[in-house]
């Protein structure tokens, strides 16, 4: 589709590599207004910059759509199965596509144009979506579509995200990559709210297949606005997909403490204290499939709390303590969720945990950005995300198959433990990464 060129293509033409790269000038203003930007998010980068706009809104809406699924997949597993174990198997059976495209997915995003290969990844998971709405529709829906569906899903989305994560240095000077990471959390918590309260909604009223119509429907806005995007080529120096260019990604990242760091005490902290496949059953003591919705949506409250008060986190320097603290600040509030007596404390319990998410995954973004050249952007991206996303689904198999054995509540609290115990091992065998400050 050919497209008129508008001013602020012009200008970005204009700009010098140093221009680029400068960080965003200082705005005059008094201690009263420096003090109120401390807790309020920047939306600088929205108003300076076209294709992240088109990107951020795009995404903000398509991702309404697929945490509606997100909810809908296992609350329809355990309704037709009865069992938090077969919830968790779920994540179990994504694993193996996800780990395969996603370094795949990043080696590509070194390679093409990064926000095509975003595009084709959209259309492919409206596919999905689609025949997921066919298998509710049957007059007796059957379960194993759900595992082969949910582990196709899993593998386009390896090949989406790293792309997706490349694509925002790209789009945004360097002086705005925090901020603009903050307004990509805030993208991502506003949906991760709405979503699963809607999606309680929507099968609660008109049944789960009314969550995958919607779905659909969300999928078209952001594929229009990928399409008005200007193309992102690849760097002039990027190697072609290989094996080789794989492994020079993972060398890359094995030898940089500060990267590993990241990786690993997220990687600790899903792995033990991601109950997300208890819901369900936790849903049934507090009242039923309305309350599904309020589990879900509690973690992405706090987290909401942490992007739209972000202003303070460019001041921030101490990046790795932040990230250490913010998994221990998790694993406290999972710990508070297995002892919670009712909906009111187990919602709050889950909005901590969600705060402190956010606040790690603020910092561990910025760390990745800060760090890694863009030649090898799309492939650590790739890594990033098999660290991010493997975590949560074996510990969702971990949180099913404890519960299985020891019960729901002990399966939690047990978890919630285990995560503040393994992200303190993890401080004391990576000092290097405890003590990393953001480069001036």
């Amino acid at each position: 589709m050919t497209r008129m060129p508008d001013e602020s293509q012009n200008e970005d033409q204009l700009l010098t590599e140093a221009e680029r790269l400068a960080p965003a000038p200082p705005v005059p203003e008094g201690s009263a207004g420096r003090g109120a930007r401390l807790f309020v998010v920047d939306f600088g980068p929205l108003r300076r910059h076209r294709d992240f706009r088109l990107l951020w809104c795009g995404q903000a809406v398509s991702l309404l759509g697929s945490m509606v699924t997100f909810v809908a997949i296992p609350y329809q597993a355990y309704a037709l199965s009865q069992s938090s174990l077969v919830v968790g198997l779920l994540s179990a059976a994504e694993l193996i596509p996800l780990l395969v495209m996603a370094l795949f997915g990043g080696a590509l995003a070194d390679a093409v144009d990064r926000r095509k290969l975003v595009l084709i990844a959209e259309a492919l998971l409206t596919v999905a979506s689609a025949a997921l709405l066919a298998n509710a529709l049957l007059p007796q829906p059957r379960l194993w579509p759900l595992f082969v569906i949910g582990a196709v899903m899993a593998g386009v989305d390896g090949l989406q995200r790293p792309p997706l994560d490349a694509l925002l240095p790209r789009l945004v000077d360097k002086g705005e990559i925090v901020a603009a990471g903050a307004l990509s959390s805030l993208r991502m918590t506003v949906g991760m709210i709405a979503g699963p309260a809607l999606g309680g909604v929507l099968i609660a009223v008109w049944g789960v297949g009314s969550a995958f119509a919607f779905d659909i429907a969300t999928f078209a806005v952001s594929l229009v606005a990928l399409a008005l995007m200007r193309a992102v080529p690849p760097p002039s120096d990027a190697p072609a997909p290989s094996l080789r260019g794989i492994m020079e990604g993972l060398r890359y990242a094995a030898g940089r403490q500060e990267l590993i760091g990241t990786y690993t005490v997220d990687l600790v902290a899903m792995f033990f204290g991601m109950p997300m496949a208890l819901f369900p059953a936790l849903a049934r003591e507090f009242g039923g499939a309305g309350v599904l919705g309020l589990l879900y949506t509690a973690p992405s409250v706090g987290a909401f709390i942490a992007s739209a008060t972000s202003g303070w986190a460019p001041r921030v320097r101490r990046h790795g303590a932040a990230v250490c603290l913010a998994a221990l600040g998790w694993g406290v509030g999972i710990t508070l969720l297995g002892f919670a007596p009712n909906l009111v404390t187990a919602l709050l319990a889950l909005i901590i945990a969600g705060y402190c998410d956010m606040v790690s995954g603020i910092f561990r973004h910025a760390i990745w950005n800060q760090t890694i050249p863009d030649r090898l952007r799309g492939r650590l991206a790739g890594i990033e995300q098999i660290s991010y996303s493997t975590g949560p689904m074996l510990g969702n198999v971990e949180a099913g198959a404890v519960a299985a054995v020891a019960g729901l509540r002990a399966s939690i609290a047990s978890g919630g433990i285990l995560c503040v115990a393994g992200v303190g091992v993890a401080i004391a065998l990576l000092p290097k990464f405890w003590s990393y400050r953001a480069p001036d």
